[in-house]
């Protein structure tokens, strides 16, 4: 039986070593390439071209689901999303017969995932039958998962909890395991959480990301400077300036930058 070449992408390094670790006992795998957030994983999916990609479902600045919508036909490998439990996402692949592995990942559930993947490259009409399989499933899910945002962030001080109001925080920066928030009167604020968890609990047509380690609120936007190389520095009305990364100035420039 020919190998397996696949691709790891989580933005969590011990998912990573985990997932790698259960294939490196397989002998009919290899692992082509790891990616630690959804844009690498997009780059080296393009360059490697892998037979499978093990994709967490959210990543930061692209998740699994934008990455399949991302790439072209031509590019797409074959698919398993990695995710911890989602019930909106479970139905959706469940729906669609899209694979999916829960964490922590059971060994003989990715067994099967691979077997899958086998007959699947083997048979053209397989392959079509997942890229139908995989938009569904997308579709599905960004129909049915239609999260509660928040309107104020708990922010625990000593003994005491402050309510932030979503709507005066005008940026928030991730350091290592730490949050800082930080509101237009330039009050700041430290919570431990992760920067994708929150995000996901803030309006999209609020909140844009700007890098892998920054939101910020668009309504608190003053101006966009063009920097070298096709980048931006973005300057919010506290006068606090931050840097956008090559992906999001592309995604800047196509959503807010043209008329």
């Amino acid at each position: 039986m020919q190998k397996l070449r696949v691709v790891i992408a989580d933005d969590e390094r011990p998912a990573r070593l985990f997932l790698r670790n259960i294939l490196a006992e397989f002998q009919d795998v290899e692992i082509v390439a790891e990616a630690e957030n959804g844009a690498e994983a997009l780059e080296m999916i393009k360059q490697t071209k892998p037979d499978l990609a093990l994709l967490d479902l959210q990543m930061p600045e692209l998740t699994g689901l934008d990455i399949v919508k991302a790439l072209k036909k031509n590019q797409l490998p074959l698919v398993a999303f990695v995710t911890a439990y989602d019930e909106y996402a479970v139905q959706a692949f469940e729906i669609n017969a899209v694979d999916y592995l829960l964490k922590p990942v059971d060994k003989q559930r990715l067994r099967e995932t691979l077997q899958r993947a086998h007959e699947r490259l083997e048979r053209a009409d397989l392959r079509e039958l997942e890229m139908k399989r995989l938009n569904s499933a997308i579709q599905t899910y960004e129909i049915t998962s239609s999260p509660e945002y928040i309107e104020r962030i708990p922010v625990k001080r000593k003994e005491e909890i402050f309510l932030v109001p979503v709507r005066e925080v005008i940026s928030i920066t991730a350091d290592g395991e730490l949050l800082h928030i930080t509101t237009l009167s330039n009050r700041r604020y430290t919570i431990n959480y992760r920067l994708k968890d929150l995000e996901a609990k803030l309006r999209p047509d609020k909140f844009i990301r700007i890098s892998r380690s920054a939101l910020v609120n668009l309504e608190m936007i003053a101006k966009i400077s063009p920097m070298p190389g096709g980048t931006y520095i973005v300057t919010l009305k506290n006068g606090q300036q931050l840097p956008v990364s090559r992906l999001q100035s592309k995604v800047l420039r196509e959503r807010f930058l043209k008329m």
